[in-house]
């Protein structure tokens, strides 16, 4: 593999990671909210305010901080019997399988991108927020930025992947892929 193309991946896999850090701060913050939210309910009859709006956004995003990292992990949930008897019993089959898969999904998740470019714009344009005014409002762009990122890193993530397999495991003639 070039250098120039290896160092790429490693800064992609780089950032997947600290999106993914980003996503368990997140978690950690929420258990931490809903832990104070318990005991001001219980103990002094003082919900914090805004607990479960910022619960509804927080779930978004922190799925999409860290989907990337699982596809890079390869813990993306998925059914793999074919996948992986192809691998064992066709292999350059299997590889063209997974690629396939690869490129269905990056067009499925860059719909998700380009359709929720329009929905950022407006909710930052506008100040859209989730709440009532009075009691508690926060500001629903982030989430949308977060789809975003998160889309387009895990859109990355499959070009990669797809990268990894055919430069850093070319074809061999054991295979099964004949000469054509």
């Amino acid at each position: 593999m070039r250098p120039a193309l290896a160092a790429s991946l490693r800064l992609l896999d780089g950032i997947t990671q600290g999106l993914n850090v980003l996503g368990s701060v997140l978690i950690l913050a929420l258990m931490v909210l809903v832990g104070v939210d318990v005991a001001g309910r219980n103990l002094m009859g003082a919900p914090v305010a805004g607990v479960p709006e910022l619960v509804t956004l927080s779930i978004v995003a922190i799925v999409f901080l860290q989907i990337p990292q699982a596809l890079r992990a390869g813990r993306l949930t998925r059914s793999d019997a074919l996948p992986q008897w192809l691998a064992r019993t066709r292999p350059g089959l299997g590889r063209w399988l997974e690629t396939l898969f690869d490129l269905i999904s990056m067009a499925v998740v860059w719909v998700i991108v380009s359709t929720t470019w329009p929905i950022f714009t407006r909710a930052w344009e506008r100040g859209e927020f989730i709440g009532a005014m009075g009691d508690f409002t926060a500001p629903t762009w982030p989430v949308k930025l977060t789809i975003l990122v998160g889309g387009t890193m895990l859109t990355l993530q499959f070009a990669a992947r797809i990268l990894r397999r055919w430069i850093v495991l070319p074809a061999r003639p054991s295979d099964g892929e004949g000469a054509h």
